[in-house]
């Protein structure tokens, strides 16, 4: 499996993600949900709910490289979120790890996560995901397949589509209604949908 088939349109990079296997030091986890997003009105898929959304920032820069690196942010001071950079180089885009399952270096894990109430919920949600891995501000930029690397992507047989649910993004209020959140419906570790209070109401909602 290669680096090469994240070289798509965000949704597509995205359900290519679940299913892999994040390695970070002896933790590993099975993604089970993910988020597309896409990059700057310049590019092919436009996004403003995207931290490249308005442009390149020294922030996002990583988002314009080239796919498989480490997209690192801090989201309310206090959760790190990971992100893998996703397209063509020099088109913004990634995908969101919202969720994963534990399934190597549980008491690693559980050490870190004592609030979890059970194993599924150790890596559930983007904030737990990024505590269970031990990923820091400092890991930004890593390269995912090199073998070197102490954070390293192995992508897994393509999953069908049949297999893989789909609907709107979690908590962002502009372009709340992109049907770009993938998950996988049989795992208990998928977060639940939350819609922001500051997105406008769905069009089937709106009076």
């Amino acid at each position: 499996m290669s680096v090469d088939e994240l070289a798509v349109e965000p949704p597509a990079a995205a359900r290519r993600l679940l299913g892999s296997i994040l390695w970070s030091g002896a933790v590993a986890v099975r993604i089970v949900e993910v988020e597309a997003y896409g990059g700057d009105p310049a590019g092919p898929w436009p996004d403003p709910a995207s931290h490249s959304g308005r442009g390149r920032t020294k922030r996002n820069m990583v988002m314009f490289g080239p796919p498989g690196f480490l997209y690192v942010y801090v989201s309310y001071g206090m959760h790190t979120c990971i992100n893998v950079t996703t397209g063509p180089d020099g088109t913004a885009s990634a995908a969101l790890l919202r969720s994963g399952e534990v399934i190597a270096g549980l008491d690693e894990v559980r050490a870190r996560r004592p609030t979890a109430r059970n194993d599924a919920g150790l890596a559930r949600g983007p904030g737990n995901l990024g505590s269970a891995l031990g990923i820091t501000l400092g890991d930004y930029g890593t390269a995912l397949f090199d073998p070197a690397s102490a954070i390293r992507l192995e992508l897994r047989k393509p999953l069908p589509k049949s297999a893989i649910a789909g609907g709107p993004r979690v908590g962002v209020s502009l372009a709340a209604d992109r049907p770009w959140r993938f998950w996988l419906p049989d795992s208990a570790a998928v977060s639940a949908y939350k819609r922001s209070p500051r997105a406008p109401l769905a069009p089937e909602r709106a009076s």
